[in-house]
């Protein structure tokens, strides 16, 4: 087992509790056609939380659960930023961008 998964588990927990916290978590399931999108983080589709709570958050867990490799490299804070910045949410996305880009850097970190 790699030996950052326990950390990440904990940074998954964490970004699912600041979803619900904000009111970003959906109780309905999108389609099965907005969750199949190919383009990245289902832009096309999905809104940005959407595309954390259906797609990235199940992957990850899957990644973990079955002890599959983890990715090179991570950089979703990035793409929160810019979303965020086309919103007006008034700062309660800085809490989640926190906590995004701390999976970001446990992603990259030596194991």
């Amino acid at each position: 087992m790699d030996a950052r998964f326990p950390k990440i588990a904990d940074q998954l927990l964490l970004i699912e509790r600041e979803l619900r916290t904000q009111g970003w978590w959906d109780e309905v399931a999108p389609s099965a056609e907005a969750l199949s999108s190919v383009e990245p983080f289902s832009v096309d589709t999905l809104d940005f939380e959407q595309w954390l709570q259906w797609i990235f958050l199940p992957k990850m867990k899957y990644i973990l659960e079955q002890d599959l490799p983890l990715p090179n490299a991570s950089g979703i804070q990035e793409m929160a930023e810019m979303v965020f910045a086309q919103r007006n949410v008034q700062g309660k996305d800085r809490q989640l961008q926190v906590l995004l880009k701390e999976f970001d850097l446990l992603i990259t970190a030596s194991r």
